[in-house]
């Protein structure tokens, strides 16, 4: 089994589960129907991202087991609309608004430096200082951050925020180490990590 396989198939069937919640609570607020329209859009993004410009470390072979227990864990992030949604929770609209601000920008910056990253190593393959990256080493994990918060805040409870919390700690923290320790083999990357911010972006 390709690693990709669970992943996407996690992605591409938040918006059947979300639905499912909102049909089997009998809750079709204006919240529910947002939180709907932000993921399941997300989850279907992400399926294109995945055929146009897939991720290189979603392509190792893993065991069946491993997989199924990949999709049990990207499981953790439907805990957000589970809360929501049962909860028959309505986000106030300044809520609302905050998350949507957020998972445009957060998508914009997800989707745009994984596709720059993915075309300038398959052109010219190296170290990527420019662009998306100039500021920032790890834009496309700021980006993906912003979208679960957004997605997480429209929960109205801190359970909402257990996914992101773990998916930051135990994911994204020992995969932008691992991405500088293999990066500093290149001789330029010590003056670009003074420049750059491990997450977020440095002005100065």
């Amino acid at each position: 089994m390709v690693l990709k396989h669970p992943i996407n198939l996690h992605k591409g069937t938040t918006a059947f589960f979300v639905s499912g919640l909102m049909l089997y609570y009998s809750n079709f607020n204006q919240g529910a129907w947002l939180y709907l329209s932000l993921h399941g859009s997300y989850g279907f993004l992400w399926l294109m991202k995945s055929r146009i410009f897939p991720d290189k470390q979603w392509e190792q072979n893993v065991s069946v087991w491993y997989g199924l227990f990949v999709f049990l864990v990207l499981g953790l992030y439907w805990i957000a609309p589970w809360v929501l949604i049962s909860n028959y929770y309505d986000p106030p609209p300044h809520i609302q608004a905050f998350a949507v601000a957020l998972n445009v920008c957060g998508t914009m910056l997800h989707f745009s430096s994984d596709a720059q990253k993915y075309f300038t190593l398959k052109l010219k393959p190296g170290l990527i200082t420019g662009g998306f990256f100039s500021r920032c080493r790890n834009t496309n994990y700021a980006g993906e951050l912003m979208i679960y918060i957004g997605f997480a805040l429209l929960s109205g409870s801190w359970i909402g925020f257990i996914g992101i919390t773990a998916f930051f700690v135990g994911a994204f923290i020992p995969n932008m180490i691992k991405k500088d320790k293999s990066l500093s083999r290149y001789p330029e990357f010590a003056a670009y990590q003074q420049n750059t911010g491990l997450l977020f972006p440095k002005f100065w």
